[in-house]
């Protein structure tokens, strides 16, 4: 870098540059940025800079940037690499085979459960809870009132919560019944 026009400016601010990389996040490794800093100098064509000081700024900015790039892309690769090492829960999060069984078995239920609390019951809650029906419209379209509709929804309820915390409680042989999940 002898001949080069950014050695006097790299010398006469290296304090400076030093300053504003830890500034810049460099931190501890500030002093390897500014080695680094300094070989990326000594390549410059001296023609291209006009102000030398500037341009030593500009390149310390850069340099700074290109260590977050890589620091960024090393740690989603290191993200990646432990996810296929130990796996990253991503196939975990598909359902089970038992899982769907349970959840089928489950509804089934479910099903029958408000099946047997009327045609009425079963229907508004059918109506508000899967097609997403307001319940003062199903109270219009059955020509009932709104709180009837709530005491229907209200009923349905109270039974999926009973049946769902019986599933839970322990059977005579000691064990709980479905997992409540």
């Amino acid at each position: 870098m002898a001949g080069n026009v950014l050695a006097p400016a790299f010398a006469a601010h290296r304090g400076p540059l030093l300053r504003y990389l830890r500034a810049r996040g460099a931190g501890d490794e500030a002093e390897d940025c500014l080695q680094e800093l300094w070989i990326r100098a000594a390549a410059v064509d001296p023609g291209a800079v006009a102000d030398p000081l500037a341009y030593l700024y500009r390149m310390a900015h850069n340099l700074m940037l290109d260590r977050r790039r890589a620091d960024s892309r090393r740690t989603k690769r290191d993200v990646a690499y432990h996810g296929a090492l130990y796996g990253d829960g991503e196939a975990d999060k598909a359902p089970t085979a038992e899982h769907r069984l349970i959840a089928r078995e489950r509804l089934r239920g479910i099903e029958r459960l408000l099946a047997g609390l009327g045609h009425r019951t079963d229907h508004i809650f059918r109506r508000h809870r899967i097609d997403e029906i307001a319940q003062r419209d199903i109270a219009a379209e059955l020509g009932i009132t709104l709180s009837a509709v709530e005491k229907h929804l209200q009923k349905a309820y109270r039974a999926i919560a009973a049946a769902r915390h019986a599933e839970t409680q322990p059977t005579t042989d000691g064990e709980a019944g479905h997992d409540p999940r």
